[in-house]
C-alpha cells in the first residue's frame, strides 16, 4: 500500500479505526471522513507514529452531497487522484416501519448509499486513467433477514451489494474491482440499539460457529486483501465477515 491514497468514509468509527492504523501502518496515505468529533480526535492520537504512511482528516457531513462533491474534488486535485475508495460511513436508526416517515427512509439512503455514489463519482476519473482502482463497500449481516426495526438501514446495505456488482462489471475493464464486505455482529456503538446488551451477546455467540466476538482487526484484514495488488482477479463479490453466523 505503499504510496496508495485511500478515502475512508466512517474513518474514526468503531471498525473503521483499527483499519485506518492498519492501512497507515502499510504506508497509504489516508483521508479520513468522519463527523464524530471525539472520534476523530482518537483516531488522530491513535495515528501518531503509526507507520510510514499518513493521515489526513476531514470532518464531513455526507448528508450534504454538494459539499461532499466539493470536499472530495479538493482531495483528488491535492493527491492526484484516490487509488482505494471505501464507503463505510452509515447511520442505522432503528424504528418500526409503520412509524417511519418517507424523509426519514431518504435520510439513511442519503448517507449510506448517495454519499457512496458521490464519492464513485469524484474518485472514478482518476483511476480509470491510472488504470488501476479498488472500491470497497461495506455492507452488513442484516441483509439476510432475523432483523426488526432497521428497514431504512437493511435497504441501504443491499443497494450496496447491488451497486457493487453493477460497478464491478462496468469498472472492471479499467483494471478497477469493486468488491463488498458484510460484517456480522461486532461490538461497537452499533449494538447500543439493542435493550438488553447481555442477552444480544449470548445470542450472537450461540448463531455464530466461532465462539467470540469479532474484532475490529477482523475487518481490517478482509479490507487490506480487496485493497492488496494482488486482490486484482477478484470482483463483484460479497466477503462476509460474521464468525460463520451466516453462510453462502
Amino acid at each position: 500500500m505503499k504510496g496508495r491514497t485511500v478515502l475512508y468514509t466512517g474513518a474514526a468509527g468503531g471498525l473503521g479505526l483499527e483499519t485506518s492504523l492498519q492501512l497507515l501502518a502499510r504506508g497509504a496515505n489516508v483521508i479520513a471522513l468522519d463527523n464524530n468529533v471525539a472520534k476523530i480526535a482518537a483516531l488522530e492520537a491513535a495515528a501518531q507514529g503509526h507507520g510510514p504512511g499518513s493521515l489526513t482528516v476531514s470532518r464531513c457531513d455526507l448528508a450534504d452531497l454538494d459539499g461532499l462533491e466539493a470536499t472530495l474534488d479538493g482531495f483528488v486535485e491535492r493527491f492526484g487522484g484516490i487509488d482505494v475508495l471505501i464507503n463505510n460511513a452509515a447511520i442505522y436508526p432503528s424504528k418500526s416501519f409503520e412509524d417511519l416517515s418517507i424523509e426519514e427512509y431518504q435520510y439513511v439512503q442519503r448517507i449510506n448509499v448517495d454519499a457512496g455514489v458521490v464519492a464513485v463519482q469524484r474518485a472514478l476519473p482518476g483511476m480509470r486513467a491510472k488504470g488501476f482502482g479498488r472500491i470497497i463497500n461495506i455492507s452488513s449481516i442484516t441483509i439476510s433477514g432475523g432483523w426488526a426495526n432497521l428497514a431504512p438501514y437493511v435497504a441501504s446495505k443491499g443497494a450496496l451489494i447491488g451497486l457493487t456488482r453493477a460497478w464491478a462489471r462496468e469498472f472492471g475493464g479499467w483494471g478497477i474491482t469493486v468488491n463488498a464486505i458484510a460484517p456480522g455482529a461486532f461490538p461497537t456503538d452499533a449494538e447500543k440499539i439493542h435493550p438488553d446488551p447481555a442477552g444480544y451477546e449470548a445470542m450472537v455467540l450461540e448463531a455464530q460457529a466461532i465462539k467470540r466476538r469479532g474484532r475490529a482487526s477482523d475487518i481490517a484484514h478482509a479490507i487490506g486483501f480487496f485493497a492488496a495488488d494482488e486482490a486484482g482477479f477478484i470482483t463483484g463479490q460479497t466477503l462476509h465477515v460474521n464468525g460463520g453466523w451466516t453462510m453462502s
